[in-house]
């Protein structure tokens, strides 16, 4: 008899890593509501979400032996709340939501691992004074305390643009942050959060430094990290356009120190029996480190990359832990030295005309073996009114590309770029 796996907004792509995990032949997956319900939307009524995946779960004729998610909110907060329903392992949903709601992480952080937190205030994007209530000088980063990625995220470096900020994210926070809402009342909250809601913002100073990202798991207390990532930015500083596996631009000292900081102040929040990945900067001038953000979750964007340099992809380690087993990953058994995530990126709105044909990625995957190429537009999309993107740029698409080492990894990216062709009318207003 087959084991039982659902994933939250399963998609071809991940059902392909998942049959890289050691094992896939003796487990069945399965997806648990869709990616178009459960990512894509601009609004959510969470509740819905979780009636629906009730009813898909009571439905099946078989047994239900793990739940996993790796996309943010919703998924990440389903996952918990059903794995409670059905006695499979999971983190608590409190040391979830704490960890989610990016005020709550802050002061958690602050109690935790105070040496890396940077200066931050909570305000209310609908006070008309809430300039007033930010301790911070410009400029300060501004953002909801739930959204998806890096939505409504914004560099503030003077009021006008603090203004002209506020109108979006009163326009756009309440998508995301009535549906957080919804998930807050399920949980026993501090005074100071509980005074605040979903659709509260988050100040915070402004830091900068070489970026990297551990990815581990909890299982019954036993903290372990499988691999650390570089984030590498671009030209303009905002955005990401690569992820790079395993970590190559910080040295391993100052890894461990990541790796010491996320345990803290996982175990002080009380997470335990699920994955994780945390995010810092890294001040090599002053040799200060700063945590970004941690996620409780495996990553979506590691996964292929694990596959590519240590055989299996990190489903692996989610699997172990819903199935109750201790999380094991192999480690460099896979057929590159490196490997990255490449973001095709557009720094400008436009209305698509054509996007690179499986010819095209064809002849890539000639040049580059082993390629992976996601197209995420189709002709007619107009950028602007794509889902899920951040304030600095539009993303066509992902690359995943293997190398033997960084620089030729650097080439294959170029290379990339220059072999997908994509073309473009002006949006309407630019006409």
């Amino acid at each position: 008899m087959s084991t039982n796996i659902f994933v939250l907004g399963l998609t071809d792509i991940q059902r392909k890593e998942l049959e890289t995990v050691r094992g896939a032949d003796q487990l069945s997956f399965h997806g648990l509501l869709d990616y178009e319900t459960l990512v894509e939307p601009d609004e959510y009524v969470f509740d819905d979400l979780l009636d629906a995946c009730r009813r898909e779960l009571d439905d099946f004729p078989g047994s239900v032996d793990g739940i996993i998610a790796h996309w943010d909110f919703p998924t990440s907060v389903l996952a918990p709340i059903l794995a409670a329903e059905r006695n499979i392992p999971s983190p608590s949903l409190r040391s979830i939501v704490a960890t989610e709601h990016k005020y709550w992480s802050r002061l958690a952080q602050k109690e935790s691992v105070p040496e890396c937190v940077p200066q931050f205030n909570s305000f209310d994007p609908f006070d008309d004074n809430a300039l007033d209530s930010i301790d911070l000088e410009f400029p300060f980063w501004v953002k909801p305390v739930k959204s998806h990625s890096s939505q409504l995220g914004f560099e503030i470096r003077n009021e006008q643009e603090f203004a002209d900020a506020l109108v979006e994210i009163r326009e756009k926070i309440g998508l995301v942050g009535n549906a957080f809402d919804e998930v807050l009342r399920r949980v026993d909250l501090p005074d100071e959060i509980g005074r605040s809601s979903g659709t509260t913002c988050l100040a915070e100073q402004v830091v900068s430094g070489i970026q990297a990202a551990p990815e581990g798991t909890m299982f019954q207390g036993q903290f372990n990290v499988h691999g650390v990532f570089d984030m590498r930015k671009d030209a303009a500083g905002h955005s990401f356009e690569r992820l790079d596996y395993p970590a190559s631009t910080v040295p391993e000292e100052v890894q461990a120190r990541m790796i010491d900081i996320t345990e803290r102040y996982l175990r002080h929040v009380g997470f335990d029996n699920g994955c994780f990945n945390s995010e810092f900067m890294w001040d090599e001038e002053n040799d200060k480190l700063w945590l970004i953000e941690i996620n409780t979750r495996i990553s979506q964007s590691h996964s292929e990359l694990f596959a590519k340099v240590d055989g299996s992809s990190n489903h692996e380690v989610a699997i172990d832990i819903a199935l109750g087993r201790e999380p094991r990953m192999p480690h460099r058994q896979g057929e590159s030295v490196v490997a990255a995530k490449c973001i095709i990126p557009r720094y400008e709105d436009g209305i698509v005309t054509s996007v690179p044909s499986e010819a095209d990625i064809a002849r890539l995957r000639e040049r580059i073996p082993g390629a992976l190429v996601c197209i995420d537009v189709a002709p007619g999309d107009r950028l602007a009114d794509l889902p899920n993107q951040d304030a600095y740029r539009y993303e066509l698409g992902t690359m995943y590309i293997g190398a033997d080492s960084v620089e030729q990894l650097g080439q294959r990216y170029r290379e990339g770029l220059e072999a997908l062709p994509f073309t473009f009318d002006p949006a309407p207003e630019n006409r």
